[in-house]
């Protein structure tokens, strides 16, 4: 009886899996294009929400760092990514940004990737120590701007350092000398209190004594 031809797992072919690959550096590696604000829609249904001060800040990072960051858009020119350095961008009265366009999404997926892209950056934590050390570094450095750029507040950085600067140099330094448990000074004390009372009783036999003996010569 004939065996049946083992059919290969696309995934364990040598040729399918750098098509595979191929298609993840097709989807991964995108064009920067230059493209006019004019041109770009925000989400309709966007659910993050840019304050006035946060796009005053984002358009001061721009000014300081550049448009380092491009917003991602899809192929009807929406916006997925990037709503307030777009807004930021008009606040500086420019015309147009850095966008890479995004074309391989299914509607669906633009919809989850656009609360992924907030909601990610937001689970991130902060190492308090190391941060306060950037700042004590950065405070040291003639800089040209103010550290608010940072999107920290001046409080907030002053929180940072007070809270978690001393404590490392606490590390370094030298235990002071103790004093003697109280506890000590105080055992001390009362023992030649507890005998009081036998001494005194001695000294009275003793008197005792003497007097007997004077009555009895």
């Amino acid at each position: 009886m004939a065996k049946k031809p083992r059919h290969a797992r696309a995934h364990n072919t040598p040729g399918n899996q750098d098509d595979l690959n191929k298609d993840a550096q097709v989807n991964l590696v995108k064009i920067i294009e230059l493209v006019p604000l004019a041109r770009l829609k925000p989400w309709a249904r966007n659910a993050r929400t840019h304050s006035k001060k946060q796009i005053r800040q984002i358009a001061k990072s721009i000014e300081t760092f550049g448009f380092t960051n491009p917003a991602l858009i899809d192929a009807a020119d929406m916006i997925l990514a990037g709503h307030g350095r777009v807004e930021a961008a008009k606040l500086l009265g420019m015309d147009a940004i850095p966008c890479v366009r995004l074309e391989h999404m299914t509607q669906g997926q633009k919809r989850a990737y656009i609360i992924a892209d907030n909601k990610l950056a937001e689970n991130a934590g902060w190492d308090q120590d190391l941060l306060a050390q950037e700042f004590e570094a950065l405070m040291g450095l003639d800089l040209g701007f103010d550290l608010t750029l940072t999107g920290f507040s001046f409080p907030e950085i002053d929180h940072v350092i007070a809270s978690h600067a001393p404590r490392r140099r606490q590390i370094h330094r030298r235990p002071s000398p103790r004093s003697p448990p109280p506890w000590n000074n105080r055992r001390r004390s009362r023992t030649p209190r507890a005998r009081e009372p036998s001494r005194r009783l001695s000294w009275l036999s003793s008197q005792k004594n003497r007097a007997r003996r004077c009555k009895i010569s």
